[in-house]
């Protein structure tokens, strides 16, 4: 049996990392601090070592000296994980066996493809196709999900909300679990129930001060029939839960929403997991120069303004003045990205957002409207919006926003 040793990291970062090595026949040596790791190493010779760095790469000089010197563990292979390095840095441990490092937010997809390549033995992750995000505005955080329910971005949600409770200090959070374009069945069920458990794992996290944004029966079932799960809200209206986080003196949670707290986009602090996989990436979105943009607009002013500015990134713009030319056109065409106004003649913003709900369309959308309007905003993203940009802005920020929503440094 292959074994693996651990070295520092946090107790649950650790316990994530070593539940899924374990259940792959893994054996699996934890260690801290660099004198531990040193003792366990040497007595135990493992195949692979996970090194988790806090702070500096420089902490674990020693270690790796020690480790360079000992014929018996010159060879063994280390993958890193810690905070963003210049390449120059990583590049000089090559000599201690490191072999990769991984930049905070790790994703694990990446992550466990490499330790399935150093011990030539495949490390299984579900393949369910799943968006999975997580941001918070004030004592409250929002996860959204869509397409599907995948365990693994499920599991790490325990650490990521982890993450943002201690970095925010908040001992009496809001959740807010956003279902989108998810229809499970009864065989989804123990899914559903992991997710829950998960997020009331934390003993901050309370099922009375927390919400289910769904209209879907099953899951609406499930709750209400589940003695741990019955205290959690349920509701199909983004403006029922706004008007309870508001009546209890939190923040309001249309604020966090004219913040676009809802897309995709880097946290403001040093979150070690990352909820989104390299595989969720369109192969057709990895640069600007294969990004597929729709812009729906009546004005003609701002469809040129904004088809200069996504041009200037090489990225494909298809122009349409109209709501129905655009939903005509889908049977042709592939966007990585649509922009879309709410008030326009004929078919609206809010008609095409429904039509496309109706027809399981998961391409991200960014309304871009005048309306400053708390109903309408709130409207738009239960529609199935990422974002909601007022306008007038300046075309290179609509620009950066769907870059940051497709998740692109």
């Amino acid at each position: 049996m292959k074994s693996v040793l651990m070295i520092d990291g946090s107790p649950l970062f650790m316990e994530y990392i070593k539940e899924k090595l374990t259940a792959e026949q893994l054996t699996v040596e934890t260690a801290s601090g660099k004198r531990d790791a040193y003792t366990k190493m040497i007595s135990g010779l493992p195949d692979l070592i996970l090194i988790n760095v806090e702070n500096e790469i420089s902490d674990y000089s020693e270690f790796f000296e020690n480790k360079f010197n000992d014929p018996n563990c010159r060879k063994i292979s280390i993958i890193m994980t810690g905070p963003k390095v210049d390449h120059a840095k990583t590049a000089q441990l090559l000599q201690y066996g490191v072999v990769k490092y991984f930049a905070r937010p790790i994703k694990f997809d990446l992550f466990f493809e490499a330790v399935s390549k150093i011990l030539n033995q495949q490390i299984s992750i579900d393949p369910t196709p799943c968006t999975c995000e997580v941001h918070s505005k004030g004592s409250c955080i929002f996860i959204e999900l869509s397409k599907g329910l995948n365990r693994e971005k499920i599991h790490l949600l325990k650490y990521k909300i982890s993450d943002i409770l201690d970095a925010a200090e908040i001992e009496d959070p809001k959740i807010v679990i956003m279902f989108s374009n998810i229809r499970p069945s009864y065989i989804d069920g123990i899914n559903l129930e992991l997710l829950f458990d998960t997020v009331l794992s934390d003993r901050r996290i309370k099922a009375i001060d927390t919400y289910a944004l769904t209209t879907n029966q099953f899951i609406k079932d499930l709750i209400t029939g589940h003695p741990e799960y019955n205290s959690i809200n349920q509701t199909g209206n983004l403006i029922d839960i706004s008007t309870a986080i508001a009546d209890t003196g939190r923040d309001q949670l249309e604020y966090a929403i004219m913040d676009n707290i809802l897309t995709a986009s880097e946290v403001d602090f040093n979150s070690s997991v990352d909820t989104r996989f390299s595989s969720d990436l369109p192969s057709s979105s990895l640069d600007g120069s294969t990004m597929s943009v729709a812009i729906v607009d009546d004005d003609h002013v701002i469809r040129k303004q904004l088809n200069n500015a996504f041009t200037e990134i090489s990225a494909k713009v298809t122009l349409f003045a109209t709501g129905q030319h655009f939903l005509n056109s889908l049977e042709k065409n592939n966007f990585d990205i649509v922009i879309l106004d709410i008030v326009m003649p004929g078919l609206t913003g809010f008609d095409v957002l429904n039509q496309l709900k109706n027809m399981g369309y998961t391409t991200p959308i960014i309304i871009y409207s005048q309306s400053t309007q708390r109903e309408i905003v709130i409207q738009s993203l239960s529609l199935g919006a990422k974002s909601y940009l007022v306008k007038p802005q300046k075309p290179e920020v609509i620009v950066q926003k769907a870059l940051s929503i497709l998740n692109r440094k």
